[in-house]
C-alpha cells in the first residue's frame, strides 16, 4: 500500500486499525492527543526510544516521518520490525498454510515447559509447531510478522494480559470474552490478516532496533520520543516479569535465562536503570543530555518517580534554556495493575514534557 492513501483524516482511520496490544503503559488510547502535539512541531526524522507496543512509532510513520523504533525487549523489536520498518513484506496464503502445517519434526519445548500454566496442550503444540516451520522463512520482516502475530495471539488469550500467575483452566480470571475460547491458531491467523493490512510504504527507510537507549547514535534525529519504564510509586514496573512469556516466545527461549524455581517460568530480569529510585534521576539526566540537540518529548504519568517538576528541571538543564512546555490530560490505564494498586496505577494525569 502506498503512502498516497494516507492523507489527512484517512491517516487517523488507518492508525486506529493498529491493534490495542494489552501491554502495560500502552499509549494506544492517547494517540490522538500525542498526534495533535506532534503536528505542531517541525521535524522529519524521529526516534521512538522505548517503543513497547509500537503504536507511537507507527503513528510517526503514518505522519510521513522517517522512524527508528527501538526497545530493549526482543518481542517489542519484532512488533516494530513487522509493522514500522517493514514496507512491503506480507504473509501470503501459501506461506500461511506452510506456517501452520503439521510438522512432525517440531520440538516440544513449550508443550513441556509450560504445561498447565497459561494455555492448553493444543495451544502449546501450536507454538512449538509454528516455530519449527518458521525456520523456513528467511525474509526478516516476514519472520517478525509471524513472531508478532504469535505474541498478539498469546496476549489475546491470556485473561489478565500479563503472565505473572497460572491461568490455564482455573477460570479465576475468565471475564467472558470470546477471545478466551478461541484457539491460539485462530488468533494467530486473525493477527496475520490484521498485520498484513497495516503494512505500507512511505518511501522512507524505517528501522527497528533492539538496543540500550544509551548506545543509539543521538545525532540522527530531529525529534526523540521517550516513554521509559519509570519507577512507579507502588508495585514495580518490570516488563520482563509481566511479559516473560512473550519475550521467550519471540526467540524460542534461546539466549535467555529461565528462572526454574518460578512457578510460571519467568525470565531473569533485564536491567534498566530507569527501574530504580537511586538511579532514575541520573538516568534521566544522562538521557536528556545525550539527546539534547533533538526536540525531546517525554511521555510520563503522575504516579511515576521522579515527579514532573524534577523532570522539567532536568530537561531545562539539558537543553540549556527554559523553553520546556508541558501538556497534560487525565487518563485511565486498563492493563498491568493488580487490585491493591489499581487506583493509584490506573487513574493518572498523563504528561508530555516537550523540550525544543
Amino acid at each position: 500500500m502506498s503512502f498516497e492513501f494516507l492523507k489527512n483524516e484517512q491517516r487517523i482511520d488507518f492508525i486506529k486499525k493498529y491493534p490495542q496490544l494489552r501491554i502495560m503503559g500502552n499509549k494506544y488510547r492517547l494517540l490522538d492527543w500525542i498526534g495533535q502535539t506532534l503536528t505542531e512541531l517541525d521535524f522529519n526524522t524521529a526516534l521512538d526510544g522505548f517503543s513497547g507496543s509500537g503504536c507511537v512509532g507507527y503513528l510517526l510513520k503514518c505522519m510521513g516521518k522517517r522512524v527508528n523504533s527501538n526497545d530493549f525487549l526482543n518481542f517489542s523489536y519484532h512488533i516494530a520490525n513487522a509493522l514500522i520498518a517493514n514496507s512491503d513484506s506480507l504473509i501470503n496464503n501459501d506461506e500461511l498454510k506452510k506456517i501452520i502445517a503439521f510438522n512432525n519434526k517440531r520440538k516440544h519445548f513449550v508443550t513441556n515447559k509450560f504445561k498447565n500454566i497459561f494455555y492448553n496442550k493444543e495451544d502449546l503444540n501450536f507454538f512449538d509447531n509454528t516455530w519449527a516451520n518458521l525456520q523456513t522463512i528467511l525474509n526478516p520482516f516476514k519472520r517478525s510478522l509471524i513472531i508478532a502475530a504469535l505474541c498478539r495471539a498469546s496476549l489475546k488469550k491470556q485473561p489478565r494480559g500479563v503472565f505473572t500467575t497460572i491461568t490455564a483452566g482455573n477460570g479465576k480470571y475468565d471475564d467472558g470474552r470470546s477471545d478466551l475460547r478461541k484457539s491460539i491458531q485462530s488468533h494467530f491467523i486473525e493477527s496475520i490478516a490484521l498485520f498484513n493490512s497495516l503494512i505500507f510504504d512511505t518511501g522512507h527507510n524505517h528501522q527497528a532496533t533492539c538496543e540500550d537507549i544509551f548506545e543509539i547514535n543521538p545525532s540522527r534525529y530531529d525529534l526523540v520520543y521517550f516513554d521509559p519504564p519509570y519507577v512507579p510509586r507502588s508495585d514495580d514496573n518490570c516488563y520482563t516479569k509481566r511479559y516473560h512469556f512473550l519475550e521467550g516466545l519471540s526467540c524460542y527461549w534461546t539466549g535467555v535465562e529461565i528462572l526454574e524455581e518460578s512457578v510460571v517460568k519467568k525470565l531473569k530480569k533485564k536491567y534498566t536503570p530507569f527501574s530504580y529510585r537511586k538511579e532514575s534521576n541520573q538516568s534521566f539526566r544522562k538521557l536528556f543530555h545525550r539527546f539534547r540537540d533533538s526536540i525531546i518529548i517525554l511521555s510520563y504519568s503522575s504516579n511515576g518517580y521522579p515527579d514532573r517538576k524534577e523532570l522539567e528541571q532536568l530537561l531545562i538543564e539539558a537543553k540549556g534554556n527554559d523553553n520546556v512546555e508541558v501538556v497534560s490530560m487525565q487518563h485511565t490505564y486498563n492493563f498491568g495493575s493488580h487490585d491493591k494498586v489499581s487506583n493509584e496505577r490506573k487513574h493518572v494525569e498523563e504528561y508530555l514534557l516537550i523540550g525544543a
